[in-house]
């Protein structure tokens, strides 16, 4: 099966990626702003929701914080007249996304289609043309810290790795489809590189894993510090040499738990279904924001810009590579802090950290007293895909029992608590834990952190 691949186009924006790289801040900015008009341009000419929302925005000598915000949920309210090309109407995508079969497969021949909730728990829809995966994969290439430098310069395309992708594999989801198209580019790779489902019992997992024998995994965080506890146990033979993260908020103490248990690399990255690149770890352990084919505004609750060092109350996305499904100013939910101090590895791209959801992984008691985890992505996705609720915390009352709070928005239906209830004890049972209580909660509104964000999965508090 072909993908969506433009070796020629790839070639020219990687060489423009290694330019900006070795460029100075001002012509970093020069090329931000280059492309935002072009993007803007190009909306207005070709996307029927964005002509009506910035017509008037534009005129004269506009910035690009004169323009408007848009959420994901009009957006998606929006979706034939969002996109600038005709064909891509909602019920054509709806309908390839309702198969299965088709998942990682070029929808129209020459787009990729990735599904997500995202942090605000709103159903999204995102297309991904040739150009953004160019960039996606210049960036992924050119912009990350390596380990093992030699090895990589012996063995740029992994041909000797065997390199595991441990995630949601049942759906469009942004991390599985790339892993698909990484194997369809490289036919080499397809027998070395392969995905494994975090929704399978985590015993089947681990013996596959084992048959497997990974040098590499690319997973959660929150997954990999329960494959470093079944390292320490024996029961995960093998342990990789790296292991690339990302998909939720890695703390610094399970980063040094997985550098000490696994005793090798640990890389992060900050990406979204929007745009799969947001962020690259340098040398010095720093996040830094891809700006050349981005801008990140960091703004608070009224949607003015925080300043450096503050805490963001949500984010800004402009995306600058994708022409045909445009971001410009999308509230993208996640908190940021721009760094006020220039990094210690020398790039001028900015120093940005990220404050995320933390969910945490469930220990439950099956009949044989063995303890049972569920993991926080598996619990995620069937509440997502199997009862369509996006906006839940699912809390760990003891050893056998679960609550689904939903907010009153969500619980005033009596169906869709029953399917919530329902698609956790398919999922338990199918786990080893078939008398496990699901009990469903309606609450005002879900409690939030200190991040500002709702924690989706919450362990029963040890004393």
């Amino acid at each position: 099966m072909a993908t969506v691949f433009d070796p020629l186009r790839l070639g020219a924006v990687a060489m423009d990626v290694m330019a900006a790289s070795q460029g100075t801040a001002q012509a970093l900015l020069a090329r931000q702003q280059t492309r935002l008009k072009s993007l803007v341009a190009g909306a207005v000419r070709s996307s029927a929701y964005y002509r009506t929302h910035l017509q008037n925005a534009i005129q004269g000598d506009w910035q690009l914080s004169d323009l408007p915000v848009v959420q994901k949920k009009d957006l998606m309210a929006h979706f034939d007249d969002w996109v600038t090309d005709t064909a891509l109407c909602w019920s054509t995508v709806r309908t390839f996304m309702a198969d299965s079969k088709r998942i990682a497969e070029p929808l129209l021949g020459k787009y990729l289609v990735w599904e997500s909730s995202g942090s605000s728990h709103e159903p999204g829809i995102f297309i991904q043309d040739a150009q953004s995966l160019a960039v996606y994969d210049a960036l992924e290439a050119l912009r990350c810290s390596r380990p093992r430098p030699l090895l990589r310069w012996l063995d740029p395309l992994f041909l000797t790795e065997h390199l595991a992708f441990v995630g949601a594999v049942d759906g469009h989801f942004s991390s599985y489809v790339s892993m698909q198209r990484m194997r369809q580019i490289n036919p080499f790779m397809a027998r070395r590189l392969r995905c494994f489902s975090i929704l399978q019992p985590f015993n089947q997992l681990l013996e596959a894993l084992n048959r497997f024998e990974p040098t590499v995994i690319a997973t959660y965080p929150s997954v990999a510090a329960v494959l470093a506890d079944a390292l320490k146990q024996g029961q995960l033979r093998s342990s990789p040499k790296e292991v690339w993260l990302g998909g939720e908020s890695l703390s610094l103490a399970v980063r040094r738990h997985l550098e000490q248990t696994f005793a090798c690399y640990v890389r992060n990255n900050y990406g979204a279904s929007e745009f799969m690149a947001i962020g690259w770890e340098c040398s010095a352990g720093n996040m830094h924001a891809n700006t050349d084919w981005l801008i990140l505004e960091p703004v608070d609750e009224y949607g003015n810009a925080v300043p450096p060092g503050q805490r963001s109350h949500t984010t800004l996305l402009t995306h600058l590579a994708n022409q045909v499904q445009p971001l410009i100013r999308y509230d993208l939910g996640d908190q940021i802090t721009l760094q006020t101090q220039p990094c210690t590895c020398g790039s001028h791209f900015p120093v940005i950290q990220v404050s995320g959801r933390k969910d945490e992984t469930l220990m439950m008691l099956a009949d044989n007293g063995a303890e049972v985890a569920l993991l926080p992505m598996a619990l995620t996705t069937v509440l997502e895909e199997e009862a369509g609720v996006f906006d839940f915390q699912i809390e760990q009352m003891n050893a056998a029992t679960l609550r689904i709070n939903l907010p009153m928005t969500v619980a005033n239906s009596s169906v869709i608590r029953e399917k919530s209830a329902i698609a956790l004890k398919k999922m338990a049972a199918h786990l080893g834990l078939p008398f496990i209580r699901v009990e469903t909660q309606t609450v005002e509104a879900l409690s939030r952190g200190a991040s500002g964000k709702a924690q989706r999965v919450v362990a029963l508090q040890k004393e």
